[in-house]
């Protein structure tokens, strides 16, 4: 078997079989490319079938001496392994090459996260006599009272906004969802925007393909990734924040200030829509009622 077809075999079943997102699709077998054009170098004949251990451990030497830093060593022979895990699976090799296979040493790098007086002020500092500014702070207040990623955000939709029980569903990786706690000040300014401000003047009635979605640009459509940062980014400026942040550091100021308060480590996990804490543990499944109890004591916004 040649390794377009059986390239082209993964990038399916990682589309359909896991559900990935395009991007993650493209990364894996952007990968799985780098081993094939090392492997066509050194010897054209050899099928993805019958790389050895010592090949991918000479590949991995060739991209370290091309200068590639540890962490682009590590992402690219994950992306290796998940084919030979693959080929495994589909019982087209009985011997996983990779398996003795160990990555470069990583140093841990911890995310960067705003403080709860710094979270405090980037939300004091947007006007709010703006329509723009009711919808950010409804925006802002709902990323860091759930946790949500920015993708998460921008596809929210009307339906999936329960204020009678105050849990949003949210639709996460691999089109998982979850119900999670939505704080109550991130419930107050979410109901003054949608009941006050979106869809009205100055903006646009939401357009036909975006009505379904919470958060709107003037023009009445759906709000963009790119949008969310750029804000992100004016409000961090104009308080003068010496941090680099974006949308996913109010995601971990979420699960921090929680792990901080002395939440419990499973239920930060739910929330956030991890499937496990670490590598070995599964996703655990708790009920509603504990996970607003947690919001509630010991969210700083609730």
């Amino acid at each position: 078997m040649n390794w377009e077809m059986q390239v082209r075999h993964f990038s399916n079943y990682l589309k359909i079989e896991r559900s990935l997102a395009a991007n993650s699709v493209e990364a894996y077998i952007h990968d799985v490319q780098m081993l094939q054009q090392f492997i066509a170098m050194k010897d054209p004949q050899r099928s993805p079938l019958q790389v050895t251990t010592k090949v991918l451990q000479g590949f991995l030497e060739y991209i370290n001496e091309l200068g590639m830093s540890a962490y682009s060593q590590a992402r690219i022979l994950s992306g290796i392994k998940a084919f030979y895990k693959y080929m495994l699976f589909e019982e087209l090799i009985d011997k996983d090459p990779t398996a003795l296979i160990e990555g470069p040493k990583l140093g841990r790098k911890l995310p960067d996260t705003l403080s709860y007086p710094e979270i405090e002020k980037l939300f004091n500092a947007i006007d709010m006599s703006s329509a723009e500014g009711g919808r950010n702070r409804a925006m802002l207040e709902v990323l860091y009272s759930s946790g949500l990623r920015v993708s998460e955000l921008t596809d929210l939709k009307m339906n999936n906004v329960y204020f009678d029980i105050g849990f949003l569903r949210i639709v996460g990786k691999g089109n998982k969802e979850r119900l999670v706690p939505i704080g109550r000040d991130a419930m107050k300014f979410l109901k003054i925007y949608i009941d006050e401000i979106r869809g009205k003047h100055p903006h646009k009635p939401p357009q036909k393909d975006s009505e379904i979605f919470v958060f709107l640009n003037r023009n009445g459509k759906k709000l963009t990734r790119v949008m969310i940062f750029t804000i992100i980014k004016r409000l961090a400026s104009s308080i003068a924040l010496n941090k680099t942040i974006s949308p996913h550091t109010f995601r971990h100021s979420f699960a921090t200030h929680l792990i901080e308060g002395g939440a419990d480590l499973r239920a930060v996990q739910e929330m956030l829509g991890h499937e496990s804490i670490t590598t070995t543990e599964i996703y655990t499944h708790l009920d509603r009622d504990y996970l607003r109890q947690v919001i509630q004591e010991f969210h700083p916004r609730s």
